[in-house]
């Protein structure tokens, strides 16, 4: 079996010393990306770091992108947050007070995407924050169609995202998770037709079509490496001495 390649993310809070009660609000924070934690499947959990910084580790650019969703949605209000995506090797290079200590190019990687993510809102489109940076050896023209695709659709989904208000965030939310539109009416105290027009009007469907297109994508492209590996290994054992 191939391995899969990890994908490092890094979060930052937007213009954190603008946030109202810092310390209430970190509590907060960290409560939401704990749920975050526990509704996707990270490899290594999203964890404070330094500052307002968050760090997790991810099976798959899918998973990645899942979970870096998931958790701008489920940021308590008027917290944003912005994320660097890198997928590449990760390697422990020793023990910190707080753990093991990582680095490699999935971190570096991942560190150039939100750089470039912070960049490119603050001078050419202010909704996005997330980017994307493959740091896999391979083709130059298989990684180059492997970011432009990822950034693509998280320029969209950053977009849509951004026009959200408070409350289609939260419904948002809710249909990700699985949640009956009968329980958020209730929560809301809105009428189970506004919940279905909001969910309808807000995209959220469209960016789970998005992430979920991906996962199959990666998972074709996993067997097709897997049956490589397999047919390599026949021809090898019948190879003549």
């Amino acid at each position: 079996m191939v391995k899969r390649v990890p994908v490092a993310v890094i979060l930052d809070l937007v213009d954190s010393r603008a946030i109202p009660e810092r310390s209430s609000m970190q509590v907060r924070i960290e409560e939401a990306l704990n749920a975050v934690n526990d509704r996707t499947r990270p490899v290594e959990p999203l964890a404070a770091t330094v500052g307002d910084e968050f760090q997790a580790v991810y099976a798959t650019v899918a998973d990645a992108l899942e979970a870096t969703l998931v958790a701008r949605l489920s940021m308590p209000e008027p917290v944003d947050c912005r994320f660097g995506i890198g997928r590449g090797e990760i390697r422990s290079v020793g023990t910190g007070l707080t753990g093991i200590i990582q680095d490699g190019p999935g971190w570096w990687s991942a560190r150039e995407a939100i750089d470039e993510a912070h960049q490119r809102a603050d001078t050419r489109v202010p909704s996005l924050r997330s980017w994307f940076r493959d740091a896999e050896p391979g083709t130059a023209a298989g990684t180059a169609v492997l970011e432009a695709s990822v950034n693509a659709y998280l320029l969209s989904r950053d977009h849509v995202v951004s026009q959200m208000s408070g409350r289609e965030r939260r419904l948002a939310l809710g249909t990700w998770l699985g949640r009956s539109q009968a329980s958020m009416a209730k929560a809301e105290q809105i009428s189970q037709s506004a919940v279905s027009q909001s969910i309808r009007r807000s995209g959220v469907t469209a960016l789970q079509a998005g992430i979920q297109s991906l996962r199959d994508a990666e998972l074709r492209d996993a067997d097709l490496r897997d049956a490589g590996v397999r047919d390599a290994g026949l021809r090898d054992a019948e190879a003549p001495c």
